[in-house]
């Protein structure tokens, strides 16, 4: 039984850490739209720290992270930012007191380890969102999607994708994340379950051939296998090759997972863009494909 942390409510005290790269901005957009909510905001240490392209070395950022994850007022913690470093911290961070007070942690984009782990490895519910670094570039209505999710409102996104879909309904826990990260941490303790789950998948600034390899993996190791339904994300800043790959991102999923017969779903609003909307890994979801009309929903 995978465990959901408790939903918060006014007056709850969230962190914001750094547990990646550093900060190229202020937050104060964010902390201000936080207060706005009801909460008490605190900033660990990290979240301005420094270490060529880290929010300060790995021995703050975990320290930084592990003392959030061991206070028992803090009520959620949000990653600042994604980019790259959580990798090189997950290992020296110890759960045990989360196992005993789980806490929302959120994030997108690199943060796929920590969430990934605290499914996979600890059974608890997280929250992929919207975080304090792109708050101020966000759609209203993802900043509004982490808010119900953080407060145990109802999720429900319907929008006509471009793509064309494989028409289905779907009931199953939700997993997924960013593609990269979710492949660096096959063979790891962090790994999720992919067995009878709705999986969605992002990323952004790769080549199609890279997108390609990596999806190929996972058919190969036969994660795609048993599914109960697929959510392609954004796959943005593709980068250009001087001898074009000839298939788009979408049409290389399309082929790959041409032999499956669960609903995927394309165009879905998740990922490096402004419209990222919030979705709660290890919750159960219901995804029902029509055509062009996609509708999600995660109950309370």
């Amino acid at each position: 039984m995978i465990k959901q942390p408790p939903y918060l409510k006014k007056g709850d005290k969230v962190a914001i850490v750094s547990p990646a790269k550093k900060l190229k901005q202020s937050i104060d957009y964010a902390i201000a739209l936080l207060e706005g909510w009801g909460l008490q905001v605190v900033l660990g240490k990290s979240v301005y720290a420094a270490h060529h392209q880290f929010a300060g070395n790995d021995a703050l950022r975990t320290e930084d992270l592990q003392s959030f994850i061991d206070d028992t007022d803090i009520k959620a913690i949000v990653a600042a930012r994604g980019g790259y470093g959580t990798i090189r911290i997950i290992d020296a961070l110890d759960f045990t007191v989360f196992s005993e007070n789980p806490k929302w942690i959120i994030g997108f984009s690199d943060i796929t380890v920590l969430l990934s782990h605290i499914t996979g490895a600890l059974q608890t519910q997280s929250i992929h969102g919207q975080m304090p670094g792109t708050f101020e570039d966000a759609s209203p209505e993802s900043i509004e999607s982490l808010r119900k999710a953080l407060f145990g409102e109802d999720l429900t996104y319907t929008y006509d994708s471009q793509y064309p879909n494989r028409s289905g309904k779907a009931e199953g826990i939700l997993i997924g994340g960013n593609l990269s990260l979710l492949i660096a941490l096959e063979g790891s303790v962090s790994a999720m379950d992919f067995n009878d789950k709705i999986l969605f998948l992002e990323d952004v600034g790769e080549y199609e051939y890279s997108i390609d390899r990596m999806l190929r993996m996972l058919k190969r190791s036969g994660k795609l296998t048993n599914l109960k339904g697929l959510i392609v994300g954004a796959f943005n800043h593709i980068e250009p090759e001087d001898i074009p790959f000839g298939q788009c991102a979408e049409e290389v999923i399309s082929e790959i997972v041409k032999d499956f017969d669960y609903p995927v779903c394309y165009d879905f609003p998740v990922g490096h863009i402004d419209d990222n909307r919030a979705m709660v890994l290890g919750k159960k979801a219901y995804l029902n494909i029509a055509g062009s009309q996609v509708t999600f929903e995660q109950k309370h």
